[in-house]
């Protein structure tokens, strides 16, 4: 079965402490929970403030503490650069985006700490935000395009160095998202030919697949895993993760997930037009539906626990995952990512945050087997 882990970004902590903190408060108690003496991996969110505090004796912490438990670095997260929980986060959560140097030097830091924190692995993917938020980024200016594949390549050719020097092989994995620059299957295909990496690199940029995001996006999981195959774009990581989904009068609960700190992008489908329409927040769909708009189906970037199906209100997209999943490479690192757990509404927390982690894996487990 492939390596699975869990993301510790449903985990506040901005600073090297809080990373260590939670693998002593949570990760742990996941792992008993699992029943398991295998080996465990790590899915860790690494912010930019932790990575500059990860000097040699962090580095050196870490690794005496897998040996203790039996851990290991599987993959990180360097998505979100800065603060992640307990504020507004919203759509600063793309910042800093690719067409700037700190989002360069992070993307790099996190490289030179992956293979110090697990100079044995052979593969680490690093998640990173899809080039930028769309409302943000200008689409017909050339030169825009022009230096965010600079920087993504940049990183490539670090990644490539860092190979050569440590045997570790790091892939840059790129998280396409709703209202993103890379926000469809067709968007992800178009950037990769747009970069025009050189052999030697190609294998060090792909995708980080989150299946919640993919099917808010109404695709077809086997349709959209196939052309990602056919155009060998490697998939680093796929986020094991479930998004809201309702029908006909459910719709209208779906603004009851409405909250301050993340941005919950809602794709709705239009019976009329038969089109797709993109919202950014659930308070823009809201805004549509008061003024007439009418919709039999929309789905909406919220990422709920995956072990459910219904929510007595609405909908997930757990389907998706049902299909995906046993389709993938055994090789693929799968991360279970349900990072909101916070914000849902608290009848639906009916388990301490281990505890509903450590249910989501054996969910996945049990599909798989």
């Amino acid at each position: 079965m492939a390596e699975l882990t869990y993301c510790s970004n449903i985990h506040p902590g901005e600073h090297w402490a809080d990373v260590m903190h939670n693998l002593d408060s949570h990760a742990l108690e996941v792992k008993a929970q699992l029943n398991s003496s295998a080996p465990f991996p790590l899915g860790l969110r690494i912010a930019q403030q932790a990575a500059l505090e990860a000097d040699a004796q962090a580095i050196a912490e870490f690794r005496a503490w897998c040996e203790q438990h039996n851990c290991y670095l599987l993959t990180i997260n360097g998505f979100p650069y800065g603060t992640f929980h307990n504020r507004r986060v919203k759509e600063n959560v793309y910042l800093p985006d690719w067409r700037t140097s700190d989002r360069v030097d992070y993307s790099k830091r996190l490289g030179d700490l992956a293979v110090k924190l697990e100079p044995r692995a052979k593969r680490i993917s690093i998640s990173t935000v899809p080039i930028a938020f769309k409302p943000a980024f200008d689409e017909t200016a050339e030169h825009e395009w022009e230096i965010a594949c600079a920087n993504v390549r940049e990183v490539a050719e670090h990644y490539y160095q860092l190979y050569q020097q440590t045997g570790v092989f790091l892939v840059l994995s790129l998280e396409p998202e709703p209202m993103c620059v890379l926000e469809t299957t067709d968007e992800a295909i178009g950037f990769f030919k747009r970069l025009r990496l050189p052999e030697r690199l190609r294998q060090h940029v792909g995708l980080c697949f989150d299946c919640c995001h993919q099917a808010v996006e109404f695709e077809d999981a086997q349709e959209c895993l196939q052309r990602l195959i056919d155009e060998e774009i490697p998939i680093g990581k796929v986020q094991v993760s479930s998004a809201l989904k309702a029908t006909g009068d459910e719709i209208t609960k779906l603004l009851n997930f409405d909250e301050p700190v993340y941005l919950h992008q809602a794709v709705a489908h239009c019976p009329q037009s038969g089109r797709l329409h993109r919202f950014t927040d659930l308070s823009d769909f809201k805004n549509a539906l008061q003024q007439g708009q009418r919709f039999d189906e929309c789905r909406v970037h919220f990422h709920i626990p995956i072990f459910l199906e219904h929510l007595g209100e609405c909908g997930t997209t757990q389907d998706f995952l049902r299909t995906l999943l046993p389709l993938l490479d055994k090789d693929t690192p799968l991360e279970v990512e349900t990072y909101s757990f916070a914000a849902i509404p608290e009848h639906l927390r009916t388990d301490t945050v281990s505890a509903s982690i450590a249910r989501e894996l054996l969910w996945v487990k049990a599909l798989l087997h």
